[in-house]
């Protein structure tokens, strides 16, 4: 039985504490906040209560797989599990409206046949047999195994077949998701429903790889979830599995160091000087804040530099006053009226002011987030820079674009919450609030994530900032790796 500190207590970090003591191990989890959760967390006030992070669950195979492994127990039996349906429904900037079926080709292509003309949900159709090509090549080494060694090759190859595109009587291939989009939708809606899947990852889709085509193509292919109640509970069953396998917590207790002994390390320093010993160290925490903590060096040549940084959220929650409309979706995408403005902003916010961005509006049927069937609580949020000082302003333009999704928004709202970046960056460590995207294949490697092994023996890592990168199932799977790796060792080849 060997000691295990691990250093956060985001989702990752718990499904391989989890994972871990049922291996047998020692777990101590070191959390600087009081809770679990990372970016899963919740708000409450009044009666009413919010998502403050994620707010849907794509592939939830991955924590079913998390339960029945570390205790025969179905998912279901701790959580209910909805299917979204209709999964969004996607207001463009020219009106048109068009909502989106859950997991069904067939329906997907009727509707936007119906709603956006002729022909153009069946290229919407070919694009999803495409990207599910690049999803069947890059699954395995992006989802379900340590990253390579020779990670160069997810770097360099495109996995998504795009088609050939002649121009100047040349051939050329897309290389980035904006390509594609420009030349095989051939429609400024498709294009911003394709889009729009990178930007809500905190992407831009001009310099994100083809291969960021998978994230559409997952979402189709497995559905929309949502956990009743939230998804914050979902963070609360994982956390209580954990303590039925008698994972110890300390809450309140920040990491400042981890020690290394004999050339591996050795247990984690706490700002009160306390010193834990451990045999292994996981640490789901920012990349930059992990080199602080240790003065080895954990990358070098050959190593998978970190991705990038990535962007964050500002997020409104609303208390609505009279109850949510009939036939209202759960989820509600509008579309910025101005594609190129936002992403130029993303990409330089100091270039020019803020503009009107493409908003989630998140709208969920469920009485656990209300104080009575005569209220609504809902949840609104766009991307933006990572960092980005806000102000009272930016949520003004967030309200006036979300009351095209929520009638009456304006006079039905009793109050808002806004948070930002900053508020990220408390409950999660991320510099700047940042929320890591998914690991990507191509794109010369820039969108890979660091390896969850380092340089230095006995150190982990876990987490949205560690391979496969961000999002829950990426979140889970990264638990599920670095217990393969700790239990197997360095041979380790595939889920626990």
């Amino acid at each position: 039985m060997a000691r295990i500190a691990v250093i956060g207590a985001g989702m990752g970090a718990l499904a391989a504490a989890a994972r871990l003591a049922v291996a047998g191990h020692r777990v101590t989890v070191y959390e600087r906040t009081d809770t679990y959760g990372g970016a899963v967390r919740r708000f409450e006030r009044d009666g009413f209560a919010f998502d403050t992070g994620p707010g849907l669950l794509p592939l939830p195979a991955v924590w079913r797989d998390l339960f029945l492994k570390t205790g025969k127990e179905p998912l279901e039996d701790l959580v209910e599990l909805v299917q979204v349906d209709p999964s969004s429904r996607h207001l463009f900037a020219d009106g048109t409206r068009v909502a989106v079926p859950n997991a069904s080709r067939a329906g997907v292509v009727s509707a936007l046949d119906a709603a956006l003309g002729a022909g153009v949900g069946e290229r919407w159709g070919d694009f999803l047999v495409r990207a599910r090509e690049a999803w069947d090549r890059t699954r395995r080494p992006l989802l379900e195994e340590p990253l390579w060694p020779n990670w160069q090759v997810l770097a360099e190859r495109e996995p998504y077949p795009a088609v050939p595109h002649k121009r100047l009587l040349r051939t050329r291939r897309a290389a980035t998701l904006a390509e594609v989009a420009g030349w095989e939708t051939r429609d400024d809606r498709l294009t911003a429903l394709l889009t729009g899947h990178a930007l809500a990852h905190g992407l831009d889709p001009r310099t994100a790889p083809a291969s960021a085509a998978v994230l559409p193509y997952l979402e189709h292919a497995f559905g929309t979830w949502y956990v009743r109640g939230g998804i914050r509970e979902l963070a609360r069953a994982v956390y209580e599995r954990c303590v039925r396998r008698r994972v110890e917590f300390v809450f309140g207790a920040e990491v400042t160091g981890i020690t290394v002994k004999d050339g591996r390390a050795a247990g984690v320093e706490l700002a009160d000087g306390t010193v834990a010993e451990a045999d292994h160290v996981v640490a789901d925490v920012d990349p930059a804040l992990l080199g602080r903590l240790t003065d080895h060096p954990l990358d070098g040549t050959g190593d998978v530099r970190p991705g990038a940084r990535g962007a964050s959220r500002l997020t409104l929650l609303l208390a609505l006053r009279g109850a949510r409309e009939a036939g209202a979706a759960h989820r509600t995408v509008v579309h910025a009226p101005d594609a190129e403005a936002e992403l130029d902003f993303l990409a330089d916010p100091g270039g020019g002011p803020f503009p009107v961005p493409t908003l989630t509006v998140l709208r969920p049927d469920d009485p656990a987030l209300r104080p009575d069937d005569a209220h609504e609580s809902a949840v609104v949020w766009a991307t933006v820079p990572a960092g980005l000082d806000t102000d009272a302003g930016h949520a003004e333009v967030l309200l006036d674009a979300a009351a095209r999704a929520v009638p009456d928004l304006r006079d039905r709202l009793l109050w808002h919450e806004v948070r930002t970046p900053e508020h990220n960056a408390a409950e999660t460590g991320a510099r700047d609030g940042a929320v890591p995207a998914p690991s990507l294949a191509a794109g010369a490697g820039g969108f890979l994530h660091p390896a969850n092994s380092t340089r230095l023996p006995g150190l982990y890592r876990v987490g949205g900032w560690s391979h496969p990168g961000g999002g829950l199932p990426h979140a889970g799977m990264s638990g599920a790796m670095v217990a393969g790796l700790v239990v197997e060792g360095p041979e380790f080849r595939g889920s626990v």
